[in-house]
């Protein structure tokens, strides 16, 4: 699969989950697809996935690689109260800076808790020095940027709510746009052609998916790009090459991916 564009042309993205219950198998992540999903709709292509645990050896370097690589990095996890939610020093160690109890975050928190706040909630005040805060419109507790590194809470429905509170501040592309073809027709019988299609349109992604459902086996094919006449012209091409062969395709999707 080729590349949508070079880092250098278009804004790029990636993501570090943090924790250990992610790594164990208790948790299952869902926050990758919908930061995916959304930053694809904002022309910001998401290029890696990384799952580290709550070990801040192991964050530094994770954050540190990606921001010196990509626009925007972005994490999720590890920012509440307990001893194991280390990612607020972790970010601290990686840009060398102090980890303080932001003021305006104290504020938010005791506004929010009142006589209920605590020193374990006012842990969730703490940032590197200088970092600037995201809205939490959930459960009062913000996020923080720091550079290029947006540092978001775990819980899906709070991590969804401080994304949409910082989309506006990221600057992106054209939308990356999906076309989706499928067929009852193995990967083995459309690997030569594909290639083909694939090189004569090398400014679009294109997937090949393997699935088997109902006793069936069958290929789904994507493409992926921010020209939409582009992709019409690809999904001609797949409908094409597939229908050759004796297979009925079908348009499954189109629109933003």
């Amino acid at each position: 699969m080729t590349s949508l564009a070079s880092p250098e042309s278009t804004p790029t993205a990636a993501l570090v989950i943090i924790g250990n219950e992610i790594l164990s198998g208790r948790t299952q992540d869902s926050n990758a697809q919908v930061l995916a999903q959304r930053l694809g709709a904002l022309g910001i292509p998401l290029r890696e996935i990384r799952v580290v645990p709550d070990d801040q050896a192991a964050i530094v370097a994770a954050v540190n690689t990606l921001r010196a690589r990509e626009t925007y990095v972005f994490t999720t996890g590890g920012i509440g109260p307990t001893h194991d939610d280390i990612t607020a020093a972790s970010i601290a160690a990686a840009f060398d800076r102090p980890l303080i109890r932001h003021p305006e975050a104290v504020r938010i928190m005791t506004a929010h808790y009142g006589d209920a706040l605590n020193g374990a909630r006012l842990k969730m005040a703490e940032t590197p020095e200088g970092a600037t805060l995201i809205d939490n419109p959930v459960s009062a507790a913000p996020g923080f940027r720091v550079e290029n590194v947006f540092v978001l809470a775990g819980v899906p429905a709070i991590m969804r709510a401080m994304f949409e509170s910082l989309a506006s501040d990221l600057t992106g592309g054209p939308p990356i746009l999906s076309r989706a073809v499928t067929a009852a027709v193995r990967e083995g019988q459309v690997a030569a052609s594909l290639a083909a299609i694939q090189a004569r349109w090398p400014q679009v992604d294109i997937g090949s998916y393997p699935w088997a459902r109902g006793g069936a086996l069958g290929t789904t094919l994507v493409a992926r790009g921010t020209d939409r006449a582009v992709l019409e012209a690809v999904v001609t091409d797949l409908v094409a090459m597939i229908e050759d062969l004796g297979y009925a395709a079908t348009i499954l999707e189109s629109g933003a991916a």
